[in-house]
């Protein structure tokens, strides 16, 4: 999923609000076992796995299971919101073992070869594109700013801050750029943590003059760099597999988290943890982009993990999901506040060795706290 091409100097005031923030729903509002598989139309993997991520993405599937986008839907041709929508219900309400994606896989002639192993990097990014557009329907007009309110950009869209630092007189310059993902460079990054750190790490200039500085007035050396300065609700992280010109792929181990800090990473790095939970991994087996097969890893709204391999939906562990060779990782955000205590402390096991230890008095944040340290240390889960 590529990134927006908005840039702008600055963070412009929003128009409109075109969905309310606070009728997104972070947690599932319903729990159950993991939903259907898809049947294989022909190559068509790459397809079912970013699918089942994106069925497992509790804010987006909160919204799709109470179809209140058709219900208002005014559009007289193609909708990804409407096709999404049907889709995401079949999966979590059907009886049968496994379903046929059709109506998604039939609006994919225009852009993809059917029948031919294509990205499911390149899937993820039009499907999420095309929702947002279909989000955006009569809206067009609208700013940047405003655009990103649809629920689709506040699911999953955050902005980027782009900071140019003057070398003579340490100036700044700062531009800002909406994304959808972030992409991370793992050629010399062993974990996605390193590659975090490199990704926001200055780039020294390679000549002497690369940027007119303004308070210089004149051509000067600089150094680049890039934060996150708004957080998305989902964080979607591509590790950059596959080499641009050949398609070779890039065969090497990267270790990523069960939960993950943003803060290190953001514009401001002072303040509370940035907490993120992993809930889906997509993993590529093969030798090249061109061929091979995709799979993922979903945790489904009963908590638990599940393989989906086409038509095939099994159980798994944690264990068995961190040590996959990952393309994609999803995040969703989780709140640190006593309001969100109760969906973090039914994560811990039921009889913990540390609480005794500790007491029963404590206040409602030091158990959230305490819950997260738990689960970093990988202290066994209940089943």
């Amino acid at each position: 999923m590529g990134n927006d091409s908005f840039i702008a100097k600055e963070m412009a005031p929003q128009q409109r609000i075109l969905f309310p923030p606070e009728k997104i729903r972070m947690d599932w509002q319903q729990r159950q076992r993991a939903g259907a598989g898809l049947h294989n139309l022909g190559n068509t993997c790459f397809v079912n796995s970013v699918l089942q991520c994106l069925t497992y993405t509790a804010p987006l599937a909160n919204y799709l299971l109470s179809r209140e986008h058709s219900q208002s839907c005014r559009q007289q041709d193609f909708c990804m919101m409407c096709i999404m929508e049907a889709h995401v219900n079949e999966v979590l309400h059907s009886s049968d073992s496994a379903i046929q994606p059709s109506a998604v896989i039939n609006v994919l002639t225009q852009d993809f070869q059917l029948g031919r192993q294509e990205d499911a990097h390149e899937f993820l990014h039009y499907t999420v594109d095309a929702m947002q557009t279909a989000c955006l329907s009569g809206s067009s007009e609208l700013g940047m700013s405003s655009q990103a309110t649809t629920i689709i950009h506040q699911t999953f869209g955050g902005f980027l801050r782009s900071r140019v630092t003057c070398l003579s007189c340490k100036a700044v310059s700062d531009s800002y750029e909406a994304f959808l993902d972030v992409p991370l460079d793992i050629k010399a990054a062993s974990s996605v943590t390193a590659a975090l750190e490199d990704f926001v790490k200055p780039e020294q200039p390679d000549g002497e003059n690369c940027f007119k500085c303004s308070k210089c007035d004149k051509m000067v050396a600089a150094s680049k760099g890039f934060t996150v300065h708004c957080a998305p609700k989902v964080l979607t992280v591509c590790l950059k597999k596959f080499e641009d010109c050949t398609g070779r792929k890039i065969s090497k181990v990267v270790e990523y988290p069960e939960y993950l800090d943003l803060r290190p990473y953001m514009s401001q790095t002072a303040g509370e943890v940035l907490l993120y939970s992993l809930y889906a991994v997509l993993v590529h087996r093969g030798d090249s982009c061109h061929a091979g097969h995709y799979l993922c890893y979903t945790k489904a709204s009963n908590g638990l993990w599940y393989e989906m391999n086409d038509m095939a939906v099994d159980g798994c562990g944690i264990e068995t999901v961190l040590r996959q060779r990952a393309y994609l990782l999803f995040y969703v955000r989780r709140q640190l506040l006593p309001a969100s205590f109760s969906a973090v402390e039914s994560e811990l096991p039921p009889v913990s060795p540390y609480l005794p230890l500790l007491g029963f008095r404590l206040l409602p944040w030091c158990k959230v706290r305490l819950a997260c340290c738990l689960k970093l240390a990988n202290v066994e889960k209940s089943s």
